[in-house]
């Protein structure tokens, strides 16, 4: 007969039922105070969070895998998973261990995802913590946002995957929900927090069913959502999600805000990382246009700074309402008292969402009391405001004197982390609350009262109230005195020279005194959700309050940096073109030891391209990027680093400026530099601002010469977009004579013996020279190599002078064509009007092949 193999204990029955519904995510159940880990997940943690692993005790004869945390320090191995993509169950014991036959039951309570954090501790305090969905149809993306500690709630549709990249790349989620079937772009297969979820969450009718059902309307009209249906099914998915993972009623999220591509000056993901607004390459976040801005005084003010930064508006109307409430605060210095007001002001944003999901913490009650007592002088400070925007920030922001005075005789001033250890509502708060607490703290005083009472009572002079841990309260009389006893008094132990007894008060006394703690800690927890739910009714009105306080803090910040660094008011206009006048690069001029060298930028309908040329190292680039960041900075409603900018409309900014290699999507330096192209060729227009810098530089002379050339004329004749075009192939300075609406500037630099001084300064007209060789030997080269490098260079020049003079050279140039080519003939055949950006750089590359025949 076969041995049957030993069965899984109690505990581990239900262990393993519990893991069986969560079974790609890690488990913590709750055992006393700690939480235990098994089997793959006791592996995988222990590897994450550096904590042993052992072995201990079998079941079903095997040695079971095992590591633990403690209950009272689960936060800081919580954030550790989580920064490692995981997500995690907390399973906890919710039955009563008394009553319980076997496992006291348990359950999980709560599921944290990277993307549904909530807890002070698990969340970087100035920076979004957003869970995106995305659905695919064909080649329209639906994505929806939720940032679950703010409640944040926004959705919109977008066309190709360049957009959906630029998109993620904008909104930089913690954690990606898609459908199982969809096909990811190369970009995204690789990258943390993805995670798929089956078809039927994507379900239209079920999503509006949710949506209606958390909004409490009939229907989704009124959130403008019509012909938004991919966006909607991913909407649903999101909800659904963080329903599951909560497991509470989410009363935060009141509505759904749909962004729409043409309300934004449009950054594609490549633009974003070029312009380095909020990541730069050496890693430091203070080298970064935000790094600059952020001076906000509240961590909700710093996160909302980053949004507008991160999606800069075309509104102009919104726009000049911030320029103008900036104006005034600079003009009356308000700004500087009421910053110094708002750094009082906590997270209400964060504080008001843990109120709504019932996990507010004593301390988080404090720091909104005190953001309430703040509000009235902030308010009187802002009594002056005449500008449109203020006014209405003025409007908005309550004092909510009532939530003030309920925080106030509810919680004491300096509440300790934890509900659970009592200490938390105020004394005068609730009569039995303080009468328990006193029970509990003074039972010595109450015991003396009443032996005092009773010696008088009964004339006994050596009568002693007392306790032990075995009979609890007692009186104690000696035997001499024993026919004194009065008759209510009921024998309890029976001594050799004493008799102990119990009365109904002394009995009632034991039992208040003896459960006093516990009954205290319950009816304090009691009054503790009793207040969130209060507070609950309030939230609405709150949140209002918090969301005008961030504006207002962005605008003060705005202030102080406009004075601070001297930047003035944009001027944003109808009329096509931008005029910058001593434009200055935000971030380049706060780290140079010298002065900025300030330049001036000018296009309108006659000039819409710059051919720049100029040394390496002689400022091309931060020309470019300023023109750029100017131009953002005035779409966020900030002033800029300008003495004067008058801007026209601006539907997207593109930067192709530098390129590295893709290896692991098996892209080479070239290929990313192509397709970044073929991005900006494909989607600008006339009122686009275009940073093209050094194209055709990473494949041979001709071929990107050509390229080069070919890119230019695009932009020029098709595109017609707002063009900065920096080159070292000193060919284009021509373009100019072919295309009116092109005009050659350059850096200048001048010799000083064997080296070069950068001037950093903008002329009209092209660069005489590159000096690569001196920008080579600033570089540390060295001198003998320069010095082949000059013989070379002379000897080229030279053959260049006889190439010229003794007619057209044999290789195939790209302006003078050898006759005798057998491909001269087709060149001609050809119009290049017939040919889209993609098919003439197929022909290219056809040309060329054929060449190398």
């Amino acid at each position: 007969m076969k041995e049957e193999k030993p069965q899984h204990t109690p505990m581990m029955q239900q262990y393993l039922r519990i893991k069986a519904d969560h079974p790609d995510i890690i488990l913590l159940y709750r055992m006393g105070d700690f939480y235990e880990l098994f089997y793959d997940d006791a592996r995988r943690a222990a590897k994450l969070l550096d904590i042993t692993l052992t072995a201990r005790g079998q079941s079903a004869g095997e040695p079971i895998p095992m590591a633990g945390v403690p209950v009272h320090s689960i936060e800081s191995y919580l954030a550790k998973l989580v920064k490692h993509g995981e997500s995690v169950a907390i399973c906890e014991q919710v039955g009563d261990p008394a009553t319980s036959k076997g496992p006291v039951e348990r359950q999980v309570v709560r599921i944290i995802t990277p993307g549904t954090l909530t807890d002070e501790a698990l969340l970087e305090e100035r920076r979004d913590n957003l869970l995106l969905t995305i659905n695919a149809h064909r080649q329209t993306f639906g994505i929806a946002t939720l940032e679950l500690a703010s409640g944040r709630f926004t959705l919109q549709q977008l066309e190709g995957e360049e957009a959906l990249l630029g998109e993620i790349e904008r909104l930089q989620p913690a954690e990606i929900l898609i459908p199982e079937e969809m096909t990811l772009p190369a970009a995204l297969v690789d990258r943390s927090g993805l995670s798929r979820r089956p078809p039927w969450h994507f379900e239209q009718e079920s999503a509006t069913r949710l949506l209606t059902q958390q909004f409490g309307t009939h229907d989704l009209a009124g959130f403008g959502v019509e012909g938004q249906t991919t966006a909607l099914a991913a909407a649903g998915c999101l909800l659904q999600h963080v329903k599951d993972t909560q497991r509470s009623a989410l009363p935060h999220i009141r509505s759904i805000q749909v962004e729409r591509h043409d309300e934004s000056v449009v950054l594609d993901a490549a633009s974003r990382r070029n312009l380095e607004l909020e990541q730069c390459i050496s890693g430091k976040s203070e080298h970064t246009v935000a790094g600059v801005l952020d001076v906000s005084a509240t961590a909700m003010g710093s996160r909302l700074l980053r949004r507008w930064l991160n999606r800069p508006l075309r509104n102009h109307t919104v726009l000049r309402a911030r320029h103008q409430a900036i104006g005034q605060l600079l003009e009356s210095r308000d700004y500087e008292a009421l910053h110094e007001l708002l750094h009082t002001i906590g997270d209400m944003e964060r504080i008001l969402t843990r109120i709504a999901l019932k996990s507010a913490r004593p301390r988080d009650l404090a720091v909104l009391r005190e953001s309430l007592r703040t509000i009235p002088e902030l308010l009187q400070q802002l009594q002056p405001a005449n500008s449109i925007r203020l006014q209405a920030l003025q409007e908005t922001i309550d004092p909510h004197a009532d939530v003030f005075e309920l925080l106030l005789s509810a919680v004491i001033d300096n509440p300790p982390v934890l509900i659970r250890d009592g200490g938390v509502i105020a004394p005068g708060y609730n009569e039995e609350l303080d009468e328990l607490r006193g029970l509990s703290k003074n039972s010595d005083g109450y015991l003396i009262e009443l032996e005092a009472k009773e010696r008088e009572r009964s004339g006994i002079t050596n009568l002693k109230v007392s306790y032990n841990r075995v009979h609890g309260y007692y009186i104690e009389v000696s035997r001499l005195h024993s026919d004194k006893v009065p008759e209510d008094y009921i024998r309890r132990q029976t001594l050799k020279s004493a008799e102990r007894f119990i009365t109904p008060e002394l009995k009632a006394l034991e039992e208040k005194v003896l459960s006093s703690r516990e009954r205290s800690l319950a009816l304090e927890k009691s009054l503790y959700d009793d207040l969130l739910n209060r507070l609950l009714e309030q939230l609405t009105p709150l949140q209002q309050s918090a969301v005008a306080l961030c504006e207002l803090d962005v605008l003060c910040t705005l202030t102080e940096r406009a004075e601070s660094l001297n930047l003035s008011s944009p001027e944003l206009v109808e009329t096509p073109g931008i005029e910058i006048e001593a434009g200055r690069h935000l971030v380049v001029e706060q780290v140079l030891d010298g002065p900025f060298v300030p330049n001036d930028l000018k296009f309108d309908e006659q000039r819409r391209m710059l051919i720049i040329t100029g040394p390496n190292m002689g400022g091309k680039s931060t020309f470019m990027r300023q023109a750029a960041v100017i131009t953002l900075l005035a779409h966020i409603g900030s002033f800029v680093p300008a003495s004067r900018a008058m801007i026209g409309p601006i539907d997207r900014i593109f930067t192709r400026i530098g390129a590295s290699d893709d290896l692991a999507s098996g892209r080479s330096t070239f290929m990313v530099e192509m397709t970044e192209t073929a991005n900006i060729l494909h989607n600008a227009t006339a009122n686009s601002l275009v940073l093209m810098d050094e194209i055709g530089r990473g494949t041979s002379t001709y071929d990107g010469l050509s390229l080069a050339w070919a890119c230019a004329a695009h932009l020029a004749e098709r595109s017609a977009a707002f063009t900065l075009f920096a080159t070292h192939y000193f060919e284009l300075t021509t373009l100019p004579e072919r295309f009116p609406t092109i005009t050659n500037v350059h850096l200048d630099a001048v010799e000083h013996g064997d080296s070069i001084v950068f001037l950093h300064a903008v002329k009209e007209g092209p660069a005489s020279q590159s000096y690569g060789l001196q920008v080579a030997q600033l570089a540390g080269v060295p001198k003998a190599v320069i010095e082949q490098a000059r013989l070379r260079l002379v000897h080229l020049e030279n053959s260049t002078a006889e190439q010229i003079d003794s007619g057209p050279p044999e290789q195939m140039g790209l302006f003078n064509v050898a006759v005798e080519h057998p491909l001269l003939e087709r060149i001609r055949e050809m119009d290049p009007d017939e040919y889209s950006p993609r098919a003439a750089l197929d022909l290219l590359y056809e040309l060329k092949s054929a060449l190398e025949v």
